[in-house]
């Protein structure tokens, strides 16, 4: 099936927001969905951005892909945080995506659903959306120039916890099958959570990820049902994190509490807790120390992702 002129126009008008002169090549517009996203609904028109470069008004969820000069075969998705309210791709997902293509990783920025559109599939809408990209993803391994065992996830804040729960509900089944692509495993091979929301329980729980995805007052077996932490088996991928020991919106204990879960199921995982850096670093804050994680990731696939 075609795409719909809605998700081609959502997708140009995507495109048009990421600056192409600063990549190896230009970034590609891939629509997630052949169609409507699973039950419809979602808001209409062009997508919006901020004049922080957060965007919004996501109608058609997509991919942007950003080839590296000299590829490795290794491929990252990429989602940036924003509480699900907002995605900060300009200030998070795009110098991610810039420094994986100098490593010569492909990379892949995730737009996806916010819940709080008017989705029908209501906060399934970026698992949804998450667990579709990296099937597709490992479909286009050959087109893409990528290995289809060497595919992992980033993300930041929010988008730590959409991928946190890609990592750990691969095997959950959170739409019907649209087509053959969703045979494909969408079982990420490693996962790097950036300052991420973990847990939606108490008392941890005053986030807008938590406000979004299961409302003010949830009952607690919703919270525990969206917790990443809730999720962890023996079957999770190899887990990177950082976090900033005085960040004050995402409460250092999540990155610990995920460690634990890690550590509990046998799943080798590294934390890294700057003294500095708040939160929202993206790829490091000058002056903090914030800024030596991407150097100490690269040190971490390089012994984690086999070749």
């Amino acid at each position: 099936m075609l795409p719909t002129r809605r998700s081609l126009l959502a997708a140009a008008s995507l495109s048009a927001l990421f600056p192409r002169h600063l990549f190896a090549s230009a970034p590609s517009p891939l629509p997630l969905w052949p169609g409507q996203p699973p039950g419809g609904g979602g808001p209409s028109g062009p997508i919006e951005q901020d004049d922080g470069g957060a965007v919004s008004n996501v109608a058609a969820p997509s991919l942007e892909i950003f080839r590296a000069n000299q590829p490795n075969g290794m491929a990252v998705l990429i989602a940036a945080g924003g509480g699900y309210r907002r995605i900060e791709n300009r200030n998070e997902a795009l110098p991610a995506a810039r420094w994986m293509n100098a490593q010569g990783i492909t990379a892949f920025v995730l737009t996806y659903r916010l819940p709080g559109e008017g989705w029908t599939a209501g906060p399934l809408a970026p698992l949804q959306d998450a667990q579709r990209a990296i099937r597709l993803i490992r479909a286009g391994a050959g087109r893409f120039g990528i290995h289809a065992d060497r595919i992992g996830v980033l993300g930041f804040s929010a988008g730590g916890h959409l991928l946190g729960l890609a990592a750990t509900r691969s095997a959950f089944l959170s739409y019907e099958r649209v087509d053959a692509n969703d045979q494909i495993s969408d079982r990420p091979d490693f996962a790097a959570l950036i300052y991420p929301i973990i847990t939606l329980k108490s008392p941890y729980d005053r986030t807008s990820s938590r406000r979004q995805l299961v409302g003010e007052h949830p009952e607690p077996a919703l919270s525990v049902e969206w917790s990443v932490e809730t999720h962890v088996k023996a079957n999770c991928p190899p887990v990177f994190m950082v976090q900033a020991m005085n960040d004050p919106v995402s409460d250092p204990q999540n990155s610990l509490i995920m460690q634990a879960a890690c550590e509990q199921a046998g799943i080798p995982v590294e934390l890294h807790q700057p003294e500095s850096g708040g939160h929202g670093f993206g790829m490091g804050r000058p002056g903090t120390d914030s800024m030596n994680w991407p150097q100490d990731f690269s040190a971490w696939l390089a012994n984690a992702v086999s070749d």
